[in-house]
Formats: structure tokens, sequence, C-alpha cells
């Protein structure tokens, strides 16, 4: 019904930045509210930052001021610009969209941030 496929992760110095998309397809109208988490080794699941139908967005209290989700509707798609990167910021990311009362997950992507 719903896929969400994570792209833009890789490998980046401590200070540096990366941007990582969010591609939904299916059966689905209109996006629904979305959000980035993470996971690092060893630790749960994370909220990074979420964004509503209408464009509110809330932040993690460790990324405010460095990350940016935004929405495209017309592509249906989800992004995190991610800024001055630091090493505890390494961890798989992924896409989440809560639709139709059921919450669906991309296969997530890898970040690391190098010292």
């Amino acid at each position: 019904q719903v896929q969400l496929v994570e792209s833009g992760g890789g490998l980046v110095q401590a200070g540096g930045s990366l941007r990582l998309s969010c591609a939904a397809s299916g059966s689905f109208f209109s996006i629904g509210p979305m959000g980035w988490y993470r996971q690092a080794a060893g630790n749960q699941r994370e909220l990074v930052a979420s964004i509503t139908t209408f464009g509110t967005t809330n932040y993690a209290d460790s990324v405010k001021g460095r990350f940016t989700i935004s929405r495209d509707d017309a592509k249906s798609t989800i992004s995190l610009q991610m800024n001055s990167l630091k090493p505890e910021d390494t961890a798989v990311y992924y896409c989440k969209m809560s639709k139709m009362s059921r919450d669906y997950w991309g296969q997530g992507t890898q970040v690391t941030v190098s010292s």
C-alpha cells in the first residue's frame, strides 16, 4: 500500500553536511504526517524530526538549529538537511509515514560522521 525509500546517507567528516530524502509511493491520495528517526548501535530508535500535513515541524533537542525537515507534496517526498554534523549523529536514519491508521517505515540509510 505504501512504500518508503530513503537515500542520501553516507560518510562525512564532523562539521560537514548531508541531505537525506525519502520518497513515498503506493496507493494514497496524499502523504500524511511524516518523520525521520534514527537508531545508533546499541540504542533505541528515536525521533529526530517530524512534519505535519500543514508543514508544522518538531525537532529533537539534540538536532535543533542543525537539522531541517521539509516536505514536497507534489513529489511525495520529505527531506532532512543535516548541517554541522557530529560523530554522535552516526546512526541508521529511517523515514516514517502515518497513513490510514498505520505506520509505514523505510529500510533506512546509514549516516556515519567521522571525527
